[in-house]
């Protein structure tokens, strides 16, 4: 099958053709980038020398049908939902990596945004891509929009808790540490190396836009209204995402209930791993131990004494927190093994 990316010469964009350049049933046919067309793919991503002859091309939209038979988009937020109307009238299934069709509500892009969403209609058409909840939507799936780093790394953690029932629902509290990938491929003064180098620095302590699409999910899951306080940091790593989040439990549960659980939750889950070891210096999840793999690791401590469950999530922001999932909607339409293309382990050390 023949793929096609819309702004490939992102981070987001370079690793999808990472992983699509050696996915072994599609065939990436044109990568696309308004500032380096005409430039070979290798020369942004260095990485990929030796593993394309591609060259940037500028986005031709009355080719596109001829070009691939799945486009996946990975422009800045709030340009996608300016073409998107007329890509989806050829009948191409789109996996859109902006956060242009992630919520459902046409006025929470004005909140969270600051911008009127160009077609609001297709708001309710697309589906959100986390294969963990909407799995059975993604099979018949036209438009995907794939979910924020942060929110899926806090999503994972947080959805059986709460689909169960057994947290106070205005009550969760989200905690951060962010990679400096996180902030995309264009330099600015906070990704400056002397700037960012050796930090722990807040710089969405509230009001973070991700908040939305873990309010979303977690209650449509809670069949109720769920309200999360989240807040976010920027660290000294690249890749990674630790989400710290803190419920307060309306039932008194044990170690063995929440193992079970999680473990029923995700049991038929590929790429969620439950992180709570006895030894060793990983006994918790760890972005580290996830950079280069599609895996979300689990873990959790309960506190007895506040009657608090502190639930612990990992991820690479670049591939279950982005490409990856991309990646992994892409098998579910095409009813392929989840795990095709995405059989990679983690870098250990990194």
């Amino acid at each position: 099958m023949n793929v096609g990316i819309l702004g490939a010469s992102g981070y987001v964009g370079g690793e999808l053709l990472r992983l699509l350049l050696r996915h072994p049933k599609v065939e990436v046919s044109f990568a696309t980038s308004r500032r380096n067309a005409g430039e070979f793919v290798y020369r942004v991503h260095p990485n990929l020398r030796g593993q394309t002859k591609l060259k940037f091309v500028t986005f031709d939209p009355s080719k596109i049908t001829d070009a691939c038979d799945l486009l996946f988009v990975a422009t800045p937020h709030g340009v996608s939902s300016t073409f998107m109307p007329q890509i989806l009238e050829t009948g191409m299934p789109v996996i859109d990596v902006s956060a242009d069709f992630r919520l459902k509500d046409p006025q929470a892009y004005i909140k969270w945004y600051n911008w009127e969403h160009k077609c609001p209609e297709l708001l309710e058409k697309s589906v959100y891509g986390l294969p963990e909840l909407h799995r059975e939507e993604i099979k018949k799936a036209q438009l995907v929009a794939c979910p924020g780093c942060m929110a899926t790394t806090a999503i994972l953690a947080l959805a059986p808790i709460v689909k169960a029932g057994k947290v106070e629902k205005n009550r969760i509290v989200v905690d951060f540490k962010v990679g400096s990938s996180g902030g995309g491929a264009h330099p600015s003064l906070a990704s400056h190396h002397p700037e960012h180098y050796s930090v722990v620095r807040p710089y969405k302590p509230v009001g973070h836009r991700h908040t939305a699409e873990i309010e979303q999910e977690l209650s449509l899951l809670a069949d109720g209204k769920v309200s999360v306080a989240m807040s976010a940091h920027a660290v000294n790593m690249v890749r990674g995402i630790l989400a710290t989040c803190h419920v307060f439990l309306t039932d008194s549960v044990s170690i063995v209930d929440v193992w079970r659980l999680y473990r029923q939750f995700y049991r038929d889950e590929p790429f969620i791993r439950l992180v709570r070891d006895a030894k060793g210096i990983f006994r918790y999840p760890d972005p580290k131990v996830v950079v280069g793999s599609n895996y979300c690791d689990v873990g959790f401590e309960i506190d007895k004494d506040n009657n608090r469950l502190v639930l612990l999530s990992a991820l690479d922001n670049l591939m279950k927190g982005a490409a990856g999932t991309a990646v992994q909607d892409m098998n579910i339409i095409q009813g392929w093994d989840e795990r095709e293309g995405l059989w990679d382990s983690g870098l250990h050390p990194v």
